[in-house]
């Protein structure tokens, strides 16, 4: 069976869409990547039975070939002074690491680094170009934007972060590929200035910009970047509910959000339609204690 066709959107409101016209194109204009203007994506997911784990050091060495990387160090970080608290929760963010065995191969999640921007780019980029139907004209300037969108908010650390997953396939000679990749906010100085309607509670944690290197969905990748982004939240935040948005036209991803925990809290009006944008769920999940998940939350994907 062909693979589920990831569905990734950009929500602009009417008065966002005219100011991204004026500085693209003054007669075409071409959405882009800021705070202002989450890219969110959501898709379907195969059945495969989860298991989470924070490794020890030598574990993590072990399934991650690169030395240990200080998220202090980074060069999009910025100069803004860390208080204690903020200080900590970059340490665990650079110690984070979430496993998984696949029945395909191995599957690990840790925080994007530098040297994989640009990887992280390119397939934000085709993900939203596939979406939308987008000419690959427009990929080099699409690319330019989300790169400026990720370095922007890599200032914002730990308030939010990018997660990015490397696949390596059991017999495989290819080594490890990029897999995926899902952003997170933690807090409401991580939030964005104008998030997608319905909007979410700014200090709340919120998943956004789910995506899946097209390659290698259907194995259950994007069901375990769910996971470890929730996680890490309930690791690094006091607030046990999070957030999401899926799309009414969505059919599969909404279910699998019902499955995973998630309920509908509000929806679009119709008049977001006269906007050009598409009716949107805003779903809600209590955190639970992560010790282990049970295996018939995962039985349907």
């Amino acid at each position: 069976m062909a693979a589920t066709a990831l569905s990734l959107s950009l929500y602009l409101d009417l008065q966002q869409q005219q100011h991204i016209h004026t500085h693209l194109n003054p007669t075409k204009g071409l959405p882009f990547l800021s705070s202002r203007n989450p890219l969110l994506s959501l898709h379907k997911l195969d059945r495969y039975n989860l298991k989470c784990s924070l490794p020890s050091t030598s574990s993590t060495n072990s399934v991650t070939p690169a030395q240990y990387y200080s998220l202090l160090d980074d060069p999009f970080r910025g100069s803004r002074f860390l208080t204690n608290v903020e200080l900590e929760k970059l340490k665990a963010l650079e110690s984070f690491v979430y496993l998984q065995e696949l029945e395909s191969g191995s599957l690990w999640i840790r925080v994007m680094r530098t040297e994989e921007m640009d990887l992280t780019v390119g397939l934000l980029a085709l993900s939203f170009a596939e979406s939308i139907f987008m000419s690959l004209g427009y990929e080099a300037l699409l690319r330019f934007f989300v790169k400026q969108y990720l370095i922007e908010r890599r200032a914002v650390m730990p308030h939010a972060v990018t997660l990015v997953g490397f696949y390596r396939e059991k017999g495989g000679q290819r080594g490890e590929e990029l897999a995926g990749t899902v952003e997170v906010c933690f807090d409401k100085r991580g939030a964005h200035a104008s998030p997608p309607t319905p909007t979410p509670p700014k200090n709340s944690p919120y998943i956004f910009n789910m995506t899946v290197t097209k390659q290698l969905r259907r194995r259950g990748i994007g069901w375990h970047l769910l996971k470890a982004s929730e996680e890490l939240m309930s690791q690094l935040t006091s607030s046990k509910e999070v957030y999401l948005h899926c799309r009414m036209i969505d059919e599969a991803p909404f279910n699998m959000y019902i499955k995973a925990g998630y309920n509908v809290v509000q929806t679009d009006s119709i008049f977001i339609l006269l906007t050009l944008q598409r009716r949107k769920h805003l779903m809600c999940k209590k955190l639970p204690v992560f010790n282990s998940f049970s295996e018939s939350d995962m039985s349907l994907w």
